[in-house]
């Protein structure tokens, strides 16, 4: 058994390495890319999901607003409104499943960071976070974030974070 867990353990390492090979190619053309390397100042958005939405995305020019392309990628809350009152339901994950994936996995890495070292006091997200599940925070960051993958696409400016209103 000891040959066969070497192999093993061989064949893991030669894998290890061909991704982090991918994984500078990726890097390495994330900087190259202007729109990647402007997707990648939104925290939760890093060299990989910006070269997917660069590379998977259709031109924004498709969408009349943001809402449109987070619905394309399944991130957008069912409407069940009548009567000019709004209902929303859970999101559709109807849509491109790998942005959407790679928005959700940022989201999530951001949420985290902000349960371990705490969110702005004010912040959108603190306020999410004292009321609400950290999954559906999550998906509810992935949500703004494909929103403003959208702004940044549409007005070819970089991200700049909100201002903290204080009270």
């Amino acid at each position: 058994a000891l040959p066969m867990f070497r192999l093993m353990v061989d064949l893991l390492a030669e894998l290890d390495k061909r991704v982090a090979t991918l994984d500078r190619e990726i890097a390495r053309r994330a900087k190259e890319d202007e729109a990647a390397r402007r997707l990648m100042t939104i925290p939760g958005i890093g060299p990989i999901a910006a070269t997917t939405i660069v590379a998977l995305a259709p031109p924004v020019e498709t969408f009349a607003k943001s809402r449109d392309f987070a619905a394309w990628l399944g991130l957008a809350p069912r409407q069940h409104s009548t009567g000019g009152k709004q209902r929303l339901g859970s999101i559709s994950k109807m849509g491109e499943r790998t942005i959407r994936r790679l928005l959700i996995i940022g989201g999530s890495s951001v949420v985290r960071q902000a349960c371990r070292n705490g969110a702005p006091a004010g912040s959108w997200l603190e306020r999410m976070l004292a009321r609400k599940p950290r999954m559906l925070v999550s998906v509810a960051l992935a949500n703004k974030m494909a929103r403003m993958v959208w702004a940044l696409l549409t007005r070819n400016e970089d991200y700049r974070a909100p201002a903290v209103a204080t009270v």
